[in-house]
């Protein structure tokens, strides 16, 4: 047989033997994920405080990292390696501000809202907001719940798209049944298991990306002759900016990047697992858990953008000539067909740890906030019942999710962009005044999240604005400064002074 026509069957050989090794463990992670789900299932049946908080029984680990791994998505390991590709090592501003913010979130802002939602039996952030305001018109409950549900259906409908595009790159089959597999996927563990389920999952999830961001630059840089040769190497990269310079950047964009974790406060998501947690003495300890996993993370994804601007030098040796398919591309020229499985079920842990958690908070909008306690709130129900019509919803979410991933792909791409900081913007200067200011009052909060959420639109459609600073930035300023005036010139509830009492009351430990 000649050599060369040996040489192309065994590399034809070597591809399949690399697929099915992949696929192999990209199921094997499929099948894990799943099986929580069921395990979960007779937990999560038992309530609605069970289905969406989880009977605020998760401990530190769960919570340290199904909170930072349900911020993060599909955007650290595609996007943030894209950035960083593209940056260098300035990219590292993107990832700086949320790991900051979010370590001081789990320190001061989560033991607050842990003890009033404990004391006040808020399960959702609309509860929180009602109860902390004594709002019994419903008015502000509608807003924040009606506002939730808008953004995460952008949201969770980006993530499967993505995932969906990630499937077809990866297995052969059309983006559209990718789409299908992977809203059936999430919908199954999501619908059956809850909040435990979500949360697990989201656990393991965060242990698979932690090892792949480790992993594979790692490798990627030892086959480059090590740290030392792969610095020299990126410090001769100079276009379009001195690529090992982590200021090589404008003042505008390094403000942007930094007040991406700005959206950390207000992210119904994020702030759920604060809720969940069992007692907020292991908060202090979360946080330190919780940031080394940020950072662990953020630091593979950045040395996973470096280390392929010096293997794929020119965009177009990426597949579309697209930054954000470096992290797959180098995954399969560097790894293990097993560990090439692993990075796969890496990308599709960042999307279903954010789309799950997402449909729940969504869904909780719909059942707790606007049919139990505004619709039927004069109505006995049972847990059962809310339950069961908890998981219609998330049926009929994953359903409209899908009709806009197929119907309206570049809208979706377009409200994603401006989803996180419309979400940080509207609650999350408003949380931050209800938790820590007596003053404020329902009348500030309420024009603070109608200012906050209304800046980052307008913002985000004018193109000078747009590329001066990210809109998060002006809009989360613009809310904190609305809500402070007009909380100075109207009244807290009458029992304010009891209300902000129970902030500080303490008795986590006391749950069963």
């Amino acid at each position: 047989m000649p050599k060369t026509q040996r040489h192309m069957e065994d590399t034809q050989s070597f591809v399949l033997h690399v697929d099915d090794y992949a696929l192999w463990a990209f199921l094997g992670y499929l099948l894990l994920i799943v099986t929580v789900g069921i395990l979960a299932a007779g937990f999560s049946s038992k309530g609605i405080r069970n289905f969406f908080i989880g009977g605020r029984k998760m401990s530190m680990l769960v919570v340290a990292l199904s909170a930072v791994v349900s911020g993060r998505s599909a955007w650290l390991l595609l996007g943030f390696t894209g950035l960083a590709y593209t940056m260098g090592l300035s990219a590292l501003w993107a990832a700086l501000g949320y790991i900051v913010a979010e370590f001081f979130l789990f320190f001061y802002y989560a033991p607050r809202i842990r003890r009033f939602s404990e004391n006040r039996d808020c399960i959702t952030i609309p509860d929180f907001f009602e109860e902390r305001f004594a709002d019994h018109s419903g008015q502000i409950r509608t807003l924040v719940a009606v506002i939730i549900v808008l953004f995460m259906m952008a949201y969770v409908s980006a993530q499967f798209v993505a995932g969906g595009k990630t499937f077809s790159a990866s297995f052969q089959i059309s983006q559209e049944q990718g789409l299908v597999l992977t809203a059936v996927i999430i919908l199954f563990y999501t619908l059956v298991g809850g909040f435990l389920a979500v949360s697990l999952t989201d656990t393991i999830q965060g242990l698979i990306m932690i090892i792949a961001l480790i992993a594979l630059p790692a490798i990627a840089i030892i086959h480059l002759g090590g740290f030392s040769a792969f610095w020299q190497q990126a410090a001769l990269i100079t276009q379009p900016l001195a690529f090992t310079n982590v200021f090589a950047l404008t003042m505008g964009a390094l403000i942007g990047f930094v007040g991406i974790g700005l959206g950390s406060v207000g992210n119904p998501h994020i702030i759920a697992r604060y809720m969940s947690i069992k007692s907020t003495r292991k908060l202090k300890m979360t946080a330190w858990v919780g940031t080394l996993a940020n950072i662990l993370m953020a630091l593979g994804a950045l040395f996973t953008g470096m280390a392929g601007r010096i293997y794929f030098p020119d965009l177009a040796m990426l597949p579309g000539s697209d930054a954000e398919n470096l992290y797959p591309t180098l995954a399969s020229q560097h790894l293990h067909p097993i560990m090439f499985g692993i990075v796969i079920a890496s990308i599709f842990a960042a999307i279903m740890s954010t789309a799950d958690s997402q449909l729940l908070v969504a869904a909780s909008a719909m059942v707790r906030d606007l049919y139990q306690r505004l619709w039927k709130r004069n109505v006995q129900i049972s847990d059962k019942k809310l339950v069961a019509l908890s998981r219609w919803f998330v049926l009929v979410l994953v359903a409209v999710a899908l009709l806009l991933g197929f119907m309206a792909e570049q809208l979706v791409f377009w409200l994603v962009l401006f989803a996180w900081a419309g979400l940080g913007a509207a609650f999350g200067p408003t949380s931050l005044l209800a938790l820590f200011w007596k003053g404020t009052t329902k009348p500030g909060i309420m024009a603070g999240i109608i200012t906050g959420a209304s800046t980052v639109i307008v913002w985000n459609r004018i193109a000078c604005l747009k590329e001066f600073i990210y809109e998060l930035v002006p809009a989360f300023i613009l809310a904190f400064v609305v809500t402070w005036l007009v909380s100075l010139f109207t009244k807290p509830p009458d029992n304010n002074q009891e209300l902000f009492k129970q902030l500080l009351e303490d008795n986590s430990d006391n749950t069963p």
